[in-house]
């Protein structure tokens, strides 16, 4: 009986082995399959990834490309922004050298800019820039239409032209054109006035030479006795 109990607790204790080795060999099947698909998809995040690399690679060889092109319109705009200094240089140093009074001024007759010589006749200071000109006090003498003739300059696009003297006995031919730009398109007018005290001064004497003239001519052809003096 002994000998019985023994077999058959070997016969058990084989069996729950059995068992046990069954199970674990499942257990290691299931793991098997499981790192098999933990494999595939690392597989997959891997192949992914690579994609993305790609990508980004991509994307950073058309981001240099962008920022290549970037660089060279930085350094064409850098070129044209001299080049536009230059002529606005250029540009004030022409008007201030000719001498010329110039006054720039928008659709709504707001002072854009001036030379210095405008300063002297209609008292222009740096702070004016953005004013309605009809706010500047003028040194003109008995011309008042100076508002009027530039808002009828953009309405009809004529110019207007007229002799004016300053406070101080100086003359100016004041012009009033519309202002255009290269596309022939108005943005305003240009106030100019040229200074003609000279020839002013010419046209007087002339004057009073042909008056002198026609006197000697008078006097030549008289009878009379003639004497002429002045004052004293």
């Amino acid at each position: 009986p002994d000998l019985q109990s023994q077999l058959a607790a070997l016969r058990d204790e084989l069996r729950a082995k059995d068992e046990y080795l069954q199970s674990t060999h499942e257990e290691l099947e299931s793991s098997n399959e499981e790192l098999k698909s933990s494999n595939e998809e690392m597989q997959s995040v891997n192949e992914e990834l690579q994609s993305t690399n790609e990508e980004l690679e991509t994307s950073k060889e058309e981001l240099q490309s962008v920022n290549e092109e970037l660089s060279t319109v930085n350094n064409e705009l850098n070129v044209k922004v001299d080049d536009l200094s230059r002529l606005n240089n250029d540009m004030n140093n022409l008007l201030a050298g000719t001498g010329i009074a110039t006054v720039f001024v928008d659709h709504q007759l707001r002072i854009l800019r001036f030379t210095p010589t405008a300063s002297q006749l209609i008292n222009l200071i740096a702070s004016d820039v953005g004013r309605p000109v009809g706010h500047i006090v003028s040194n003109l003498v008995g011309y008042t239409g100076l508002v009027s003739d530039t808002q009828t300059v953009l309405d009809t696009l004529m110019p207007k032209e007229a002799q004016v003297q300053t406070t101080d006995g100086a003359w100016f031919t004041l012009r009033i054109r519309p202002y255009r730009t290269l596309d022939n398109v108005i943005e305003g007018a240009v106030i100019t006035f040229s200074d003609i005290s000279e020839l002013k001064r010419i046209e007087a004497a002339l004057n009073q030479t042909n008056r002198m003239t026609r006197l000697a001519v008078v006097l030549h052809d008289a009878f009379d006795a003639v004497i002429m003096s002045d004052l004293d």
